[in-house]
This record gives structure tokens, C-alpha cells and sequence, in this order.
């Protein structure tokens, strides 16, 4: 798909969107408009990352995969980002892959012209090392989540960023997607899910989740969400996020 006129004057993608106008026509030539279809493998772990790439409304999962073939998501990606960070920290190989969650549009570039402008320094450089923190923030505080935060907090936070980052409150997703997401059996899925649904705060029919009450979402969230989303804020220049009252 070749890069239309409104994608080129009006990034969707927040990363892309944060350069400067003459910082991101320096890029334009370099990219590539593409479709993302769903579970699709943006690179695999152990396998060098040739190609980068900047969401639009599509959605990726990083996941580490155990030597049973169980999985456990360590970060997803959206408009907020960019799929391939190992291509700017001195190697294209990592031990995660990136697979398409929901499908949607991307802005594609070669990993070789990535690594190259971001060596040539300047604001390109610092916005990427900004966006790495704020994903190490992420990550660290995930750790954290998964070891302290009863399920259904978990589960409250996760559909709250998948929320926030598709700009969505309607989004395809089965249980047992979710269950391999947020490294959990199926049953526990379920019965979160249901008390979620129970207090009025979502809904799930045949593999889609809409968010009806997404103040009391928020609040059911662990503190985990309002930690990842302000520092994303803090680091990117978007508006940090109040916390809202606990509902459990």
C-alpha cells in the first residue's frame, strides 16, 4: 500500500506524530503504508529484525514463549510506538515476538535506515530513547503487577491500555487470547471477566469485549495502569491520566 496524502500530512501513529514537520518529512521517503492481518509475525525471537514498525489502529503482542509453547505478552504496541526497539540498542535480535494482536494499518521501515538515522543523533534519537524508558517503566512495572495484583485488577488494567491505545472501547478479543496474554488458565479469564461484566463495566459476545463503564474500569484497574499511562505521558508529552476510585 503506497503512503496516501492524509497519512503523510497527518501521522496517526504518536510517535511519528511528536516529530517536528522537517524531522518527519526527513522520514517520508523511508516509509511504507502497510495492512497488518491479524496474528500476522512482525519478527520472531532468535531472527534478525529487518523491518520496524509504527502503528496505527493496529495492535502488536510481544511475547515470550516457554519451552512447553506457553506464552506470556510482556508488552503490547499500538499508535503509542513502534514495533523492532532492539534495532536502535546496538543488535536486531531479541528472545520475544512481535505477532499482530488486531489487525489495522502501520507505517513500515527498513530496520537499516531506522539504526541510521537514529545514530545520526538529534531529536529522532532522543524521542526513540524516550519511548525505550517508557516502555522499561512498562515492563518494570508489569513484573510487579503479575506478582501482587489479584486478576481481575489485572485483567481491568489490561483491557484499559488496549482501550486507550486503539483509542477503542470496542475491540475484538476471545478469552482464551487474553487468558495466553496475561500468562493465566482460561477459567481464571472467565471468572474475571464475568465480574467485570457482573458490575456492569463490560460486556463479551462471541470474542468481542466493549467497554461500558469505562470510570469504574479504571478504577477496578490496579494502580499498575495509572503508573504505565503517566509515565508514557510524562516522557512523550501526552496528558497524564487522574485516578479514578477503587472499586474493589
Amino acid at each position: 500500500m503506497s503512503l496516501n496524502k492524509n497519512a503523510l500530512e497527518q501521522p496517526a501513529n504518536k510517535l511519528l506524530a511528536a516529530l517536528s514537520a522537517s524531522d518527519y518529512e526527513h522520514l517520508v521517503p523511508h516509509l511504507k503504508l502497510v495492512q497488518l492481518p491479524l496474528r500476522q509475525i512482525l519478527y520472531e525471537a532468535a531472527e534478525p529484525i529487518t523491518q520496524v514498525y509504527f502503528p496505527d489502529k493496529a495492535m502488536v503482542s510481544i511475547v515470550t514463549t516457554m519451552e512447553d509453547g506457553s506464552t506470556a505478552e510482556v508488552g503490547i504496541v499500538s499508535n503509542e510506538g513502534m514495533v523492532g526497539i532492539p534495532v536502535i540498542l546496538g543488535d536486531n535480535i531479541t528472545t520475544t515476538t512481535a505477532f499482530v494482536q488486531i489487525s489495522g494499518a502501520a507505517m513500515q521501515m527498513d530496520a537499516d535506515v531506522l539504526r541510521a538515522e537514529f545514530n545520526r543523533g538529534g531529536a529522532i534519537q532522543t524521542l526513540l530513547l524516550c519511548y525505550v524508558q517508557a516502555v522499561y517503566s512498562e515492563l518494570a512495572q508489569g513484573v510487579a503487577c503479575n506478582r501482587l495484583h489479584i486478576l481481575e485488577e489485572r485483567l481491568a488494567r489490561w483491557l484499559m491500555t488496549v482501550s486507550e491505545r486503539l483509542e477503542l472501547e470496542d475491540f475484538p478479543l476471545t478469552q482464551e487470547f487474553i487468558a495466553q496474554m496475561l500468562g493465566v488458565r482460561r477459567s481464571g479469564v472467565t471468572v474475571a471477566a464475568s465480574t467485570l461484566s457482573r458490575a456492569g463495566m463490560i460486556t463479551y459476545q462471541r470474542g468481542h469485549i466493549s467497554i461500558l463503564n469505562r470510570e469504574d474500569l479504571s478504577a477496578t484497574s490496579c494502580e499498575c495502569y495509572r503508573v504505565i499511562q503517566n509515565e508514557f505521558a510524562r516522557l512523550l508529552g501526552k496528558k497524564p491520566i487522574n485516578r479514578a476510585r477503587k472499586f474493589f
